[in-house]
């Protein structure tokens, strides 16, 4: 790059940049001015603009606001005040964000449940809120049911946007309250640094994890993503991803809301549907997550797919080898991605659009971020530390993992953790840079190049070690995915008899019957040998959260074992040079290590 291109990409940068600083400059732990107050500030500016489109019905934002005090009037009425939580489990829908708007005008907490939960899962998400109140889409009644058995404690139940037998109406009670703000005196007292909602990890390896958001953290969400997009008055928000958790319900929601825009809501994502109703809702923006940008594009053509309105798209985990075809088959004009976690204090923007990165930080900028690479041990699992007893700092392209150190003087570095205190510490690295210095940790491995890019290689754990050499599993995942008829490729490390490490395996959902020969060329040409997948997994269809995140556990524990699993398996065959089917001989011959692999 010449030194006036130089010049130019740094200018553009910096006042993108700037103009997002910008939108976060007077956010502050210590002040008064919380999440509803910038909601009831937009919806007195805004009144009379659609804020919100579901199917045939739609909200203004005086309609909005309305329901939202009805809903805060209704919480006084029973007895709620500010620090008591009430959960809130439903389906995408057009009242969704009143809902948790309303109780925090009167500084309850919402705990915004995943309503793809049911049973023990559920259970335990309820009972580590420690709501008095549920409010359950009448949807969701047989997803409650079977976790009653599991629920602690006493927990009042209310039948929302439908009636379910034997259960008091919230549609009914709703109804008889007042339109009015309440008064902001039942707020009185709380900071931005004090707690908004309960939001949930997603659970990959584990139940999930109540993560405390704050009035600070959802401020910076609703208000950053706006001024990335440059929205205004005039865009529509195309909302495919659950309002439960932060990317949908925070990130993308404020892009629209923050500037008196729209969010259609959509009750989930549809790959045949999507251009369509993108057409039909006038959509201008669209939150992504990078695995639904893979299903649509490689979804057949569809007749709409370059009608759209659709200019600037944000959100996570879009590949490299998905990104460029996306946009152009698309007509994309512009993209946004992100990186960042609910709990985390990490927050990063690619706002210059560079293709694979998750974000940038130049060194003459360092001093506003609070990002670190540090080196990481991917065999022992360790942060490697110098004879000074500090972490070493990962060099130019060298993979480390990213941490965010934690300010709790500052607003957006601050680590305010998860409800479990145990599960806190296992987050915080001491020491890293400087004596009782304190950094969170992501669990993220990442790369960041010479003009500041950083770009996300792997999770920590997701990574394994095979023939002595580290295989990142996204790296195996996108050479796969480029092979004609496979839709998804989860990749992942299992063990072997009588070898080191884990070998390469990947659960893969395809649209056709594969050529295995075919499949092991493809492999071979695109992969350096330790990172060839040696065991595959025909699946139906990928065990994934509701945002979209590979569940991997399961998989690591049912191996290559073809009396565990149902699915095809096969195993990469040095002897045939392609995948040869795993029955009972070929297994015991693996166990033995009669089949070199």
């Amino acid at each position: 790059m010449g030194f006036f291109s130089k010049i130019k990409r740094e200018y553009r940068y910096v006042s993108d940049l700037l103009h997002v600083l910008g939108a976060v400059k007077n956010i502050d732990g210590q002040s008064p001015n919380l999440v509803p107050d910038d909601l009831e500030r937009a919806c007195d500016k805004f009144s009379s603009n659609l804020a919100f489109i579901e199917d045939d019905r739609s909200w203004t934002y005086a309609q909005f606001d309305a329901y939202a005090n009805q809903v805060a009037n209704w919480a006084l009425s029973r007895g709620c005040a500010a620090g008591d939580t009430v959960a809130v489990f439903a389906r995408n829908r057009l009242e969704y964000v009143a809902l948790w708007y309303g109780l925090s005008k009167v500084g309850v907490v919402p705990a915004l449940l995943n309503f793809q939960l049911a049973a023990s899962a559920l259970a335990h998400c309820l009972n580590i809120s420690k709501a008095k109140i549920l409010i359950l889409d009448h949807e969701m009644a047989p997803a409650w049911d079977s976790a009653q058995d599991d629920i602690e404690g006493d927990i009042a139940v209310v039948s929302a946007f439908g009636a379910v037998k034997g259960m008091e109406s919230f549609d009914a009670a709703i109804e008889t309250q007042s339109q009015e703000r309440p008064s902001r005196d039942h707020r009185a007292g709380i900071v931005g640094a004090d707690q908004i909602m309960k939001m949930f990890t997603s659970g990959t390896t584990g139940l999930p994890k109540a993560a405390k958001v704050t009035h600070v953290r959802a401020q910076n969400y609703l208000r950053a993503f706006a001024a990335a997009a440059r929205s205004g008055p005039e865009d529509r928000m195309m909302m495919v991803l659950p309002l439960y958790h932060a990317t949908g319900g925070l990130c993308g929601v404020g892009t629209a809301l923050s500037t008196g825009g729209a969010v259609i809501v959509r009750p989930k994502f549809s790959a045949s549907k999507f251009w369509e109703e993108a057409v039909e809702y006038k959509a201008t923006l669209f939150m992504y997550v990078g695995e639904l940008c893979r299903f649509l594009l490689t979804a057949p053509a569809h007749p709409l797919e370059r009608s759209h309105k659709i200019r600037h798209i944000l959100g996570n985990g879009l590949r490299p080898e998905v990104w460029p075809g996306f946009v152009s088959r698309f007509n994309i004009e512009a993209v946004t991605e992100f990186y960042g976690a609910t709990e985390g204090n990490v927050s990063l923007l690619n706002i210059n659009g560079r293709v694979g990165a998750i974000g940038r930080v130049p060194d003459y900028l360092k001093f506003r971020f609070n990002v670190e690479v540090a080196a990481f041990d991917v065999e022992r699992g360790t942060n490697p530390r110098g004879p000074d007893g500090f972490c070493r700092m990962a060099k130019a392209d060298e993979i480390g993992e990213l941490l965010g150190k934690i300010d709790p003087n500052t607003a957006r570095f601050r680590f305010d953790g998860y409800q479990n205190e145990e599960a806190t510490k296992k987050k915080i690295l001491r020491n890293v840079i400087k004596k009782d210095d304190m950094y969170f940790r992501t669990g993220d491995l990442v790369r960041k190049d010479r003009d500041g890019y950083i770009y996300f290689v792997d999770r920590i754990g997701d990574t394994y070690r095979w023939k002595a050499e580290n295989v990142a599993t996204g790296e195996v995942a996108a050479a796969l995915s480029k092979f004609d008829g496979i839709i998804q490729a989860n990749v992942y490390g299992v063990s072997v008899p009588g070898c080191d490490g884990r070998a390469g395996m990947a659960s893969l959902v395809v649209e056709k019957s594969l050529n295995m020969e075919d499949l092991h060329k493809h492999v071979a040409a695109e992969l350096p040998h330790y990172a060839q997948p040696v065991f595959l997994r025909i699946s139906r269809e990928s065990d994934t959260t509701g945002t979209f995140k590979f569940k991997k556990t399961n998989l690591v524990k049912d191996g290559f074992d073809p009396d565990r699993v149902y699915d095809p398996l096969f195993v990469a065959s040095p002897e045939s040079e392609k995948y040869e089917p795993i029955d009972s001989a070929m297994f015991e011959r693996i166990q033995n290590s009669d089949l070199r692999l």
